[in-house]
């Protein structure tokens, strides 16, 4: 590097701080799914970046479209000591929503309406820098750093804020993903919950009031004693058994079933509560598998040797578990009964579960059955997303 391209001494340092805090704001919001936390940290960085002490952050609601504030630091007591004064909209927020602030050029330096007509408690300051927040085209909301004096900003300024507003709409739209995403999953887990309790506790109810209404019946005619008791003792049989999936069910959602075993255990340790002989086998060398897969594999494999259990009628079941290169197979087969599978009840919910669980975790289910022969069903879920 000659003399004449060489970066003063003092240039360099400023440099090399805005890529230290650049770094520490994506580090920052990469490394948490708490936004608030985020965009607090954000907004101290940046500030302290600009040599400012206040800033605040608007979010839009996906819903209504509505602003909120989402974020603020050091608001001057005008603001701070009156809520009401940082609600509603304002002249940034309507250029914004109108398009004028679609990239770095265009981010404004603006007298603020916040403070326009306020005659104490704003610290000094009356313009605030206002950096569009913005993902794949969506409006997001908006950062502003407050100053006693600002007027216009360098190409340098107008470089660092876009970056930083890039990021920050990165965030906020990964996060807003993400909670979706949970919601979505808890929603698929309570309608799972909901067909896998009216396939078994509901029906295992409606027994038991069918074998009650019968010993009512037989009461009322005046029946042998000993038909009497065959109908109790069939209700409270179904009673214990109710009680028992009951318990499951709860235990289930209490417990983590992976959680101190490999998984292999985990799917052996279903098996085991087969009360039939089971050959367990294991191919391919075990490894640590991703999350989505092992829990959403554990449950396929729970529901169905929980439909084995409740339907099969079988003396024999083989399990087999594959680990290959870029795939998992499960294999459950049994000796029993055996049906129809264009023939279920419609308000059988098992196969339909199965069905919807091999879906998402984008994978592939082959049932084979026929009445009398038994069942085998064969599961292969991709270990990496399609």
């Amino acid at each position: 590097m000659t003399a004449e391209t060489a970066v003063p001494p003092d240039e360099l340092h400023q440099r090399n701080r805005e890529l230290t805090i650049l770094n520490t704001i994506a580090q920052a919001l990469n490394g948490t799914l708490v936004l608030e936390d985020a965009l607090q940290t954000t907004l101290a960085h940046v500030t302290d970046l600009f040599g400012l002490e206040t800033g605040w952050i608007w979010l839009l609601r996906e819903d209504t479209g509505e602003n909120f504030l989402a974020a603020a630091q050091n608001l001057p007591p005008g603001l701070a000591n009156h809520p009401e004064r940082m609600t509603g909209g304002c002249y940034c927020l309507s250029t914004y929503r109108e398009g004028d602030l679609q990239g770095a050029a265009n981010v404004n330096v603006v007298q603020c309406s916040r403070l326009e007509w306020l005659h104490e408690g704003t610290n000094g300051l009356a313009f605030h820098a206002s950096v569009p927040l913005n993902a794949h085209g969506k409006k997001l909301g908006l950062l502003n750093l407050a100053s006693r004096d600002w007027r216009e900003l360098s190409a340098e300024n107008l470089r660092i804020l876009y970056t930083v507003g890039d990021l920050l709409g990165i965030a906020v739209e990964r996060v807003r993903l993400f909670q979706q995403s949970a919601t979505l999953g808890a929603m698929r887990e309570r309608n799972r919950l909901a067909r896998e309790i009216h396939d078994t506790l509901a029906q295992g109810l409606a027994g038991v009031a069918l074998q009650l209404e019968s010993a009512e019946t037989l009461l009322e005619l005046e029946a042998e004693p000993e038909r009497v008791r065959q109908a109790i003792g069939k209700a409270l049989a179904l009673t214990r058994t109710n009680l028992e999936e009951a318990r499951r069910s709860v235990l289930d959602l209490r417990a983590a079933p992976l959680e101190g075993r490999t998984f292999s255990a985990a799917i052996r340790a279903l098996a085991e509560g087969l009360a039939v002989e089971v050959a367990y086998e294991v191919v391919g060398a075990e490894r640590p598998l991703p999350s989505r897969i092992e829990t959403g594999l554990y449950r396929i494999a729970q529901e169905a040797i929980n439909n084995v259990r409740q339907h099969a009628q079988a003396t024999h079941v083989a399990i087999r578990l594959a680990y290959g290169p870029e795939t998992i197979d499960l294999v459950i087969e049994d000796d029993g009964v055996g049906f129809d599978p264009d023939a279920l009840p419609a308000a059988r919910f098992g196969l339909r579960g199965l069905n919807e669980r091999v879906h998402l975790l984008g994978g592939a289910l082959d049932m084979q059955s026929c009445p009398g022969s038994g069942a085998r069903l064969h599961v292969t879920l991709p270990l990496a997303p399609k």
